[in-house]
């Protein structure tokens, strides 16, 4: 009697959670299983601090991060660079600039770089993968020809080879750069979603009710294919932070170093790295973990959003 009462719960208890999955749109249940992520919780935080610390750098930081005001404790002669002290906890760069304060305001233009080029690039590839996935035919064949062209440079070659026909280097170079490299990976993600949305019953009901092709597309195919692009947003902005970080350390992007970033700050450390490790280490560390925040963000989304891989 106490085994089928047990059992009766079970199978209550499976009957009312079911109950109360019915009805919940898919936002709702995906924020529900983020909510109970610590991947998604861990990731989520290491974003929240990094843009907090962007947003209020300029308020935090104890000095000027372009004035050598530890200039004095420099010498070349005898490779030395300002230690740690009283009110520099990093110490100085082989400038005598403060590098707590060009840590923390690097992490405005690192921001500023990873979002605009994402933008960028996800204007561009909703662009191309709406065309090819909407239309079809030739257009969808020219379209994926050039996103294949694109695709079979790796993405930082690719980069570089555009930072570089620039005859002066700035950062807006950089967010170029790094935004075209990212088209074709929008493009043809969602030329895929769009194909897949076109033989959906809902396409399939309103051509046949006679609605407009430019109707269908906007309002039926697109909305519905966008889900998995936001998604893969999330993921490209941990890749801008590393490709910008990598053009800025390969010299290709602002010449003005007196605004710090994070990529710059790596490339003036390499010629002092084997003596003071530390000025590449904290700038490489906020890289690394800024970029890990992005990942563990990203593949949580995809997890929660995507019905194959819910568990």
């Amino acid at each position: 009697m106490a085994i089928g009462t047990s059992r009766k719960e079970r199978i209550d208890s499976l009957a009312e959670s079911s109950a109360t999955e019915t009805g919940v749109s898919l936002a709702a249940s995906a924020w529900r299983r983020l909510r109970r992520n610590p991947v998604f919780l861990v990731g989520a935080s290491i974003i929240g601090l990094f843009v907090l610390l962007a947003l209020i750098a300029p308020l935090i930081a104890p000095h000027d991060p372009g004035v050598r005001m530890l200039a004095d404790q420099v010498s070349r002669a005898t490779n030395s660079i300002p230690p740690a002290q009283e009110g520099h906890p990093f110490g100085g760069d082989q400038h005598g600039r403060d590098l707590f304060s060009r840590v923390l305001l690097g992490s405005q233009q690192t921001l500023l770089v990873a979002v605009l080029a994402t933008v960028i690039g996800l204007g561009g590839g909703l662009t191309l993968g709406t065309l090819a996935g909407a239309f079809g035919g030739w257009v969808d064949s020219l379209v994926m020809r050039i996103v294949d062209v694109m695709l079979s440079v790796p993405s930082l070659l690719l980069a570089v080879s555009i930072g570089a026909l620039f005859s002066a280097q700035t950062q807006f170079t950089v967010i170029l750069a790094v935004a075209i490299v990212q088209i074709p990976v929008f493009a043809r993600l969602l030329r895929g979603t769009m194909l897949a949305q076109r033989e959906s019953d809902h396409v399939l009901a309103a051509r046949s009710l006679g609605v407009r092709q430019r109707s269908i597309v906007f309002r039926h195919m697109l909305p519905n294919a966008l889900g998995p692009v936001i998604v893969q947003s999330t993921l490209v902005l941990a890749v801008a932070i590393i490709d910008a970080a990598a053009l800025s350390f390969l010299g290709l992007g602002a010449a003005d170093d007196s605004v710090p970033e994070w990529g710059q700050m790596l490339g003036n450390a390499q010629n002092v790295i084997d003596s003071h490790p530390h000025l590449a280490f904290w700038p490489a560390a906020c890289i690394i973990v800024v970029a890990l925040g992005f990942t563990l963000v990203g593949e949580s989304l995809r997890d929660a959003l995507d019905p194959k891989r819910r568990r």
